[in-house]
């Protein structure tokens, strides 16, 4: 059966991460299409052109924050005729749930998400991967890209070498590094820019995937979210892939993870009208 045969089955916004852009999604784009999805997969504010061109030229990102971003997807959801499903990736797990505790959204899916202001591990792993934009303070407002070596621990160490430099080719950019910054000083801002209510019984229910050799977000990280969330009333649902890196969504077996979370957001939403 074609995509055009297949009856409208509802909306998902796929959020990408830092380093990254919405082709990091193409194929789940067209995996969701053809079961009927209207799938949208927006860019960060400033991320403007293909991967080629942001290269060449990644000042727009310079000094983009986690606010800018969230109020970004929040305009993008809002002008939507139905609430969406939500998929995030990485960063793009942080806006997730940002943006579910803001009441939008009819499930919120975060893949290996970064962690949110409470979160407390930090494995030297993840200190690894965000030390080339974290060790030097005057970072904060300017756009890091990553080497390929350094791109190869954090995204992909469960790749060849040849496999991960192709991955690097395609998929990296220079990221805002204003948001890691954010993001690792969270807790001690009260007012930090990812912070959220886990009491909020309101909001639609969410699910954490983790991938087992994952980096940049090991699992402790993720489960660590998770039970931040126990002081709500809402779902919040917890799924680990073994042997999977902070590169989830591209890998081999991408698609077990992508039909995972679409049986899970179909089982745990109503019924669309």
């Amino acid at each position: 059966m074609s995509a055009t045969e297949v009856p409208n089955a509802g909306t998902i916004v796929l959020i990408h991460g830092l380093w990254m852009t919405p082709r990091s999604w193409e194929r789940w784009v067209d995996h969701y299409t053809a079961q009927g999805y209207r799938v949208l997969a927006p860019a960060w504010p400033g991320l403007v052109g293909e991967v080629e061109e942001i290269r060449r030229d990644p000042s727009a990102l310079a000094g983009v924050g986690v606010r800018e971003i969230a109020d970004h997807y929040e305009r993008i959801i809002r002008d939507l005729e139905e609430p969406p499903i939500l998929v995030g990736h990485s960063f793009g797990g942080v806006m997730v749930q940002i943006l579910l505790d803001r009441g939008l959204g009819r499930a919120g899916i975060a893949i290996d998400s970064g962690p949110v202001k409470g979160v407390l591990p930090l494995p030297l792993s993840t200190l690894r991967t965000a030390w080339p934009v974290l060790g030097n303070p005057a970072n904060k407002n300017k756009a890091i890209g990553l080497t390929h070596r350094q791109f190869q621990y954090a995204f992909t160490n469960t790749l060849s070498a040849r496999a991960s430099e192709a991955v690097y080719n395609r998929y990296h950019v220079p990221g805002t590094a204003r948001v890691l910054f954010q993001a690792a000083f969270a807790n001690f801002n009260p007012r930090a820019a990812t912070r959220v209510n886990y009491r909020n019984n309101d909001r639609a229910p969410l699910l954490f995937i983790a991938g087992g050799a994952d980096h940049v977000v090991p699992p402790r990280v993720n489960k660590a979210n998770v039970r931040l969330y126990r002081k709500s009333g809402a779902i919040t649902d917890y799924k680990e892939f073994p042997g999977r890196s902070h590169y989830t969504v591209g890998q081999d077996g991408w698609e077990e993870v992508a039909d995972c979370i679409l049986d899970w957001a179909v089982s745990r939403t109503p019924a669309r009208s």
